[in-house]
């Protein structure tokens, strides 16, 4: 897991749209969160999920 700190003044709402659909790229499986305090976005979190299969014809034992 990484952070990376970006500075609230020069984030306008297009810069801050282009990261939301930065953390919805390639998504397949997980969420995106966005936190807003004061009315001002201030952490976007992207947790992504893998998911598994058995190979075919293999129970899951």
């Amino acid at each position: 897991m990484t952070a990376t700190l970006r500075n609230l003044e020069t984030q306008d709402d297009s810069s801050i749209v282009r990261e939301i659909q930065a953390a919805l790229h390639a998504l397949k499986f997980g969420s995106v969160e966005i936190t807003v305090h004061n009315g001002q976005v201030v952490q976007i979190e992207r947790k992504e999920k893998f998911r598994l299969q058995s190979p075919a014809g293999r129970s899951g034992q």
